[in-house]
């Protein structure tokens, strides 16, 4: 047993030294000896290169890795890679032409997929090249955003991850606004006491500096620091003045940009009904930051506002059958029946959104904005449940009356068809992320929709065309109408702008005529700024439309536009070409519902034996600290039970659990029969959470998820494992490099067919199994701490019972009960052996004391 513990100590050791999924300590041999960041914002639209040189300082080559955040809403637009002299450029392709790169670049095991996204705001930009011995590379990223204004202010976020401290560190920001900066502040957690006096702030009238330039010593004692240097962010956030009520005009190359964001208008009454999912799967904290929202927002509502609040699962319930003003008592009563939602039963989404619909529908009022707005956490899974079915009947009782917001708990939600749904119906689609400020994000997002100023708003111009999105349904105070278009002809000295709406029922009209030669308007260094913000701002459309319907010619104009640009988007790939032999990367743009990789490259490897020697699991024994003990040692095989009766013979496929007994030489075993999403080992006071899904007819689970704390959330399936903590989104293949991952708490280790999983003081390892040529996945716990409670169908302890002598048929007593019994023969697909046991087996009550069904869940 030492010898096998030995090994295992061993290839970790490996593991550790070999992790490429987590920022690895500098290399003594590579030196990052300057790394700049330059951002320049021009009316909003921000471009920034981020500049990495590194030089390898030994006798031989090695490969040298760069890898930046960027901001989810940006298009990357340039990377390049210069060594030696010799410049290998990224060159952006049509994802149908880049494929033979890409699938070549797969077949050799290479990365396919440059770009991913981490957390909430960010994507990460990853790529390593081999450099010759003394040579050097300089890495140049360039990405591209138009900034959006929310809650009366645009925000600037720049990344800053080196990797090391570099001796040669800075970050330079410059904003220009023609119309004034009236505001500026600079935050996030690289803006600390401990590096303050590193970042300087400069303001004349129509431009701000923000420079960092941290010295070498104040990169590695920061709170955000380490001895690997800056991690962390830089948020700059300001608004412009606005002394014309009719919007700012920005004209420069042929093109224009119309900012309309008018404070001159009073606020519209609002009728707001919130439709909340109550199902069993918002159960915990879930549920208890969605009632600490509620009670927020519905302090926050104007007494000339009308509200509704209805709750589903499976049933549909209305606090009132009618939207009601919010006066204080009604407030104080609503506030009242929100302390009292709880979570149970299933998801009927269809018939909660139409109770919302038809809830305004039945007490219209003039003058005044509605809104609806729903926060799920799961796909439908009660009542009408076909997604498109759904949003056919959403689509047709709303019918553009009014908009309907989709805020997504969660990544188990469908992200996919709420954003639909909600772009059908004139809305957004927000995720809401599993977190500790969760309240604060349902709050954040109400606040933007919270005071409507205009409705039905047409922007026209006269002498323009190839206009982007000119109709909006509401306009919001804090946020902003953005236009932008071509000038007809170069040669009109202006055109004309106007914008019609309605405001409290009367309309209003904005009129303002524009010189279309301005050359004050933008500094000739920057002159190509504006056609690139609305070919940025027309694909961004184009591509959000193409959500709802494909349109052939529309989809052409984006591909168009983005191949032009270079922009990296969902209909285009940069090929990275290296220059080892012609080496091949691709990027591609993620997307925010997008799936994780679903390939299969399983091969063979040893799994731990649990059942060796008299202490369980002892390979790993050398990480158990005394006071740990043996797990529970209940377990699951797989069995087909062949039922007799009356009627012809009947294959039933179960999940069969095997319950090791205390002082018996067999185990008990009981079945559970497929599909169920099964509660497979939760320890509440550790805040771990495990559950399993398996599939009909097929063994063991074809998915497995963890839950950790409030960020930690990690996903194996047979094709894939995924796992995202709130900054990081890492995805694993099986088959692949063994590799370990480390973060608060959680340790990944990821063999050929075999995962160990340890959150905080829970150890569980997880094997790929195969059977007729089907994979599948099977749980086995290693290790836990002796004060830990837990519960779940793999929580159960050690159990004893007593055979009955002279029992026409095997009986046990088990907790004081006589038990019929059989003696089975099943397949223990705990190791990858898969050794055959005997087993007694018994009813699942006998050994769990309750309902199969309070050991299920309806989200995994």
């Amino acid at each position: 047993m030492m010898d096998r513990a030995a090994l295992r100590l061993i290839l970790l050791g490996v593991f550790l030294i070999s992790a490429s999924s987590q920022p690895v300590k500098k290399k003594k041999n590579v030196d990052i000896y300057s790394f700049y960041i330059n951002s320049t914002v021009t009316s909003r639209y921000a471009t920034t290169v981020i500049t990495s040189r590194v030089a390898n300082t030994v006798n031989e080559s090695q490969e040298i890795q760069f890898e930046v955040k960027i901001p989810k809403n940006a298009f990357i637009s340039k990377f390049r890679m210069t060594i030696e002299g010799k410049i290998y450029d990224g060159v952006v392709k049509e994802k149908q032409e880049a494929q033979q790169q890409y699938s070549r670049a797969v077949s050799r095991g290479e990365s396919a997929g440059l770009i991913k996204s981490v957390g909430r705001t960010l994507e990460d930009f990853k790529t390593s090249v081999t450099v010759a011995a003394f040579s050097k590379v300089t890495f140049e990223l360039t990405y591209e955003e138009l900034l959006k204004r929310r809650l009366g202010k645009y925000e600037l976020l720049i990344n800053a991850q080196p990797m090391q401290p570099v001796a040669d560190f800075k970050m330079d920001v410059h904003i220009q606004e023609k119309p004034g900066i009236s505001f500026l502040e600079v935050k996030g957690d690289l803006s600390s006491d401990d590096l303050a006096n590193a970042i300087k702030t400069t303001r004349a009238d129509k431009d701000a500096w923000v420079t960092f330039y941290p010295t070498r010593d104040q990169q590695t004692k920061c709170k955000s620091c380490g001895e690997n240097g800056l991690n962390g962010d830089l948020l700059i956030t300001y608004d412009v003045e606005r002394p014309n009520h009719q919007g700012e005009v920005m004209v420069s190359n042929g093109y224009f940009v119309h900012y309309f964001a008018p404070s001159d208008v009073p606020r519209i009454p609002k009728n707001v009904v919130f439709i909340i999912d109550r199902s069993g799967s918002m159960s915990g904290r879930k549920i208890h930051q969605t009632r600490l929202a509620l009670l927020k927002i519905l302090s926050d509502l104007d007494e000339d506002d009308h509200f509704g609040l209805i709750t589903f699962d499976s049933e549909v319930k209305t606090w009132k059958n009618e939207l009601l003003k919010a006066t204080t008592e009604n407030l104080e009563t609503a506030k009242s029946f929100v302390k009292e939602i709880r979570d149970r039963g299933a998801t009927d989404i269809n018939a909660a959104v139409l109770a919302g619909v038809d809830m305004i529908n039945r007490h219209p009022r003039e003058g005044t904005a509605s809104i609806l707005i729903l926060l799920t956490d799961g796909d439908p899974t009660s009542g009408e449940t076909n997604k498109e079915r759904i949003m056919a009947n959403v689509k047709k009782a709303i019918g553009l009356k009014f908009p309907l917001y989709c805020l997504g708990f969660g990544y188990d939600v469908n992200f996919d068809f709420l954003t639909k749904m909600s772009l059908e119906n004139g809305g957004v689609a927000r995720r809401i992320y599993e977190d500790s400020d969760a309240d604060l994000q349902l709050q954040g997002f109400y606040d933007e929709v919270a005071v409507p100023l205009l409705t039905d708003i047409q922007l026209k111009y006269t002498g323009g065309t190839n206009l982007t999105k000119t109709s909006f349904s509401l306009y919001f105070n804090g946020s902003e109408i953005v236009v932008s278009g071509q000038i007809t002809d170069n040669s009109v000295e202006s055109f004309t702008t106007e914008v019609i709406a309605v405001s409290k029922g009367s309309n209003v009209t904005y009129h303002e005529t524009v010189t279309a030669k301005d050359p004050s308007d933008v500094p000739s260094e920057n002159e190509d700024f504006m056609p690139r913000l609305w070919a940025y701002l027309t694909v961004k459309q184009i591509l959000e439309r193409q959500v709802l319907q494909e349109k052939e010619d529309e989809k052409k104009e984006a591909l168009k536009l983005s191949l032009k640009y270079q922009f990296v988007t969902s209909l285009t790939s940069m090929v990275v070409t290296k220059p080892q032999e012609d080496e091949v990367e691709v990027a591609n743009k993620p997307t925010e519902g997008g799936e994780a990789p679903n390939e299969d490259r399983s091969t063979s490897h040893a799994a731990p034996d649990p059942w060796a020697g008299d202490n369980l699991y002892s390979l790993h024994d050398s990480f158990l600290y005394d006071d740990f003990h043996s797990p529970p040692t209940l377990d699951l095989v797989d069995v087909e039970v062949t039922l007799t009766t009356e009627l012809p013979e009947v294959q039933v496929h179960s999940n069969r659990f095997l319950l090791p007994s205390a002082g018996q030489s067999k185990p008990l075993c009981f079945d559970v029969p497929v599909p169920h999403k099964l509660k497979l080992l939760h320890a509440s006071a550790s805040e771990f959470f495990m559950n399993g899904e398996s599939l009909s007819e097929q063994n063991g689970f074809h998915q497995i998820a963890f839950h950790y704390k409030t960020n930690h959330h990690l996903t194996i399936s047979t094709k894939y494992i995924s796992y995202r903590n709130g900054q990081d989104d890492v995805q694993f293949l099986w088959g692949q490099t063994p590799t370990q991952h480390d973060t608060e708490g959680v340790s990944l280790v990821v063999l050929d067919k075999e995962m160990n999983v340890t959150m905080g003081n829970i150890g569980v390892v997880i094997l790929l199994q195969k059977k007729d040529e089907v994979m599948f996945l099977w749980p086995a716990i290693w290790e836990y701490p002796k004060d830990v409670n837990l519960t779940g169908i793999l929580g159960k302890p050690k159990i004893s019972y007593e055979e009955i002598e002279g029992s026409q048929t095997p009986t046990l007593k088990i907790i004081d009960k006589e038990v019929k019994t059989s003696l089975e023969t099943v397949s223990d697909y705990r190791l990858h052996s898969t050794p055959v046991r005997e087993c007694w087996l018994v009813p699942f009550q006998a050994v769990m004391e309750d309902e199969i069904s309070n050991f299920t869940v309806t989200q995994l």
